[in-house]
């Protein structure tokens, strides 16, 4: 699949068929993390793959208690009215936990955080790392979708974060960017509608 081909394919799925993804594929589609630009130079990018869906409830279990709640506050707080954002929020509201399950694959992406706490850097730079792994996982998405999978992740809210750090006992030192899962699509699945952007109108050119 050719990289525009890819970028236009690349969706976010929620809903999947039980075909098992192999660990042939699953290896290249980390592989691809480590060909993205890193801070330093270092790669200092590790995984945590968890497959069947008992041990996946046990990792995610804290989202739980948040569900509801995140629920009731994205309804409250919206007030764009946007119809897409809330159609794709009508979809993907119910499905957090399950759409975490459902392929029997999740994937927790790590990163070394040196320096200082993630969420009180001094300065922006000292978000290179925390940048370097979401160039990491975007490699990874495009990876995914080349090999006829689609993908979701959850980024963690409240006390996620440190919970499930306890949980699959991540040494001090190390973050991990978001609960990813990735399968082969169901038939049916629910995609929801992309935004068209004329690209010309966000250039700006000199100034802006």
């Amino acid at each position: 699949m050719e990289l525009y081909e890819a970028l236009e394919k690349r969706r976010t799925y929620r809903d999947y068929s039980d075909r098992e993804v192999s660990e042939e594929v699953l290896k290249r589609v980390i592989g691809a993390a480590f060909k993205a630009p890193t801070n330093d130079h270092l790669r200092q990018l590790e995984f945590i793959v968890v497959r069947g869906r008992e041990h996946i409830a046990e990792v995610i279990e804290p989202l739980a208690k948040n569900k509801e709640a995140f629920k009731k506050l994205v309804h409250e707080v919206d007030e764009s009215g946007d119809k897409d954002k809330m159609e794709m929020f009508a979809d993907a509201l119910p499905k957090q936990q399950r759409m975490l399950m459902q392929s029997g694959l999740l994937i927790l992406p790590f990163f070394r955080q040196k320096q200082s706490p993630l969420l009180r850097p001094v300065e922006q730079s000292l978000l290179n790392y925390f940048a370097s792994a979401w160039c990491a996982l975007e490699n990874m998405l495009l990876a995914a979708t080349a090999e006829g999978l689609g993908t979701v992740f959850h980024i963690p809210v409240a006390d996620e974060v440190e919970k499930i750090k306890k949980i699959v006992g991540a040494p001090e030192g190390y973050e991990f960017t978001c609960l990813l899962t990735m399968g082969y699509p169901a038939e049916n699945a629910f995609l929801p509608r992309q935004k068209e952007i004329d690209v010309e109108e966000r250039i700006h050119t000199n100034v802006w």
